[in-house]
């Protein structure tokens, strides 16, 4: 009997030691997960989840996050979300980029990673942003097109030559957007390759579900999603590193070197900002770049200080104060910022919808993009696509990048973080 008690406690001691063994291996997986080594830190890598919080994201146009929690270093969709709801996004948003995160479905189970995502007005996180598919392919119990299944651009290009593992396994996988072009990636393999906004998208677009989501990725800049549809999902190891290169400053926030005046408004440098002011005169004004410019990427930021009738004028050329070119209008609220007006032609090439007003700042700093890439000119103001023309005369022209100050008095606009990547 004593023997007996004796190897019943030896077994359980050696079950306790087996125990303790297990969640020791089990706590330094967790510590090594969501961290970054000194090479990554470097190369400029940021993690977008610390693995014991959920800092740092929140629901889809809430201010706190809904239906997901932290799990053994896991950011777990808890599959309470369906068609329109249960999806975080990123406090932050991002341009260009390369996003690695690692993850694992149920069985049967649906999820995706989506980017440039945009809330505003729009219902959802896939009525804006491009989805890396998230699904447990040989589970899923609906019949499936290939552009909805794992890694696929969904309903877009279909994923090929992939590896999955099966549901309940961890995945690697990335995605990256640069300048326009992106890649997926699944288990280090690149299996999507694709160009945002050429002639193949506008055709996809139109061929699909996305025709009737005008917003679908038009962003330039947005946060990153991770979607529940209904079905857990872990998250891990998940960490971005920008790649967005703006180019050269054309301002260098102290002085006005590289701009000439043309006119007699005023424009001078006030606590690191450039600012156009009416003068005596209350004429048009300009302050132009010193060198010309042809396919580009300019962005810059502005704020309407007083009336805000401004303008971005491209590939123009400048004698005193008459100006022929191209203009990206910059006004005050109803008046078509964004847009495009030629002056001393055609006038306006492409003015503003009404539903598309709102998107103007006024009293506050608004973000403006202007690609121009041949005959082809695209503007984003504050991250949504506000025109996407292409002209003949544009394509022909050369010139320089100049400023506008409207005619009539009363006029103060601010401007900050010029920055032009020719291309």
């Amino acid at each position: 009997m004593k023997k007996m008690k004796r190897q019943i406690f030896n077994l359980m001691i050696a079950l306790f030691t087996v125990l303790i063994a297990h969640n020791q291996a089990v706590s330094q997986r967790i510590e090594t997960l969501n961290t970054l080594d000194q090479q990554e830190i470097a190369d400029g890598w940021i993690l977008l989840f610390d693995g014991k919080t959920t800092n740092g994201w929140r629901s889809f146009k809430q201010d706190e996050i809904v239906g997901w929690e932290v799990q053994d270093g896991n950011l777990v969709g808890l599959g309470k979300g369906g068609d329109l709801g249960g999806d975080i996004i990123t406090t932050e948003q991002f341009e260009d980029f390369e996003l690695y995160f690692e993850w694992a479905i149920e069985e049967a189970g649906n999820s995706g990673v989506l980017y440039r995502v945009l809330e505003a007005d729009y219902p959802a996180v896939y009525a804006t942003g491009p989805e890396f598919q998230v699904l447990d392919d040989a589970g899923y119990p609906n019949p499936l097109d290939e552009t909805q299944k794992t890694g696929a651009n969904y309903a877009m290009h279909v994923a090929k030559d992939k590896t999955l593992k099966p549901s309940g396994e961890f995945n690697t996988s990335k995605i990256i957007v640069d300048n326009g072009k992106v890649e997926h990636w699944l288990n280090e393999q690149k299996i999507v390759s694709y160009e945002l906004w050429t002639d193949d998208w506008k055709k996809r677009v139109q061929a699909s579900k996305w025709k009737n989501y005008p917003g679908y990725g038009t962003a330039s800049k947005g946060h990153i999603s991770l979607q529940d549809h209904g079905s857990i999902v872990k998250y891990r190891n998940i960490k971005i590193k920008d790649l967005t290169h703006k180019g050269k400053p054309l301002f260098n926030g102290k002085n006005l070197d590289g701009w000439k005046i043309h006119g007699t408004e005023r424009w001078y440098v006030q606590d690191g900002d450039l600012i156009c002011e009416s003068g005596p005169d209350s004429k048009y004004g300009y302050l132009a770049t010193t060198d010309t410019f042809e396919d580009f990427i300019l962005h810059l930021r502005f704020k309407q200080e007083a009336d805000g009738n401004s303008g971005v004028f491209f590939r123009s050329s400048l004698e005193g104060t008459k100006i022929s070119g191209w203009q990206v209008e910059v006004a005050p609220p109803g008046n078509d910022s964004g847009g495009i007006y030629e002056s001393y032609g055609r006038g306006w090439l492409w003015q503003i919808p009404d539903d598309r007003e709102n998107i103007l700042l006024e009293n506050e700093w608004n973000d403006l993009v202007i690609k121009v890439v041949g005959d082809r000119v695209m503007v984003w103001l504050n991250n949504e696509l506000m025109t996407d023309l292409t002209d003949k005369k544009i394509g022909e022209a050369n010139g320089v990048i100049a400023l506008q100050i409207h005619d009539g008095g009363g006029i103060k606009v601010r401007w900050n973080d010029i920055y032009i990547k020719k291309l």
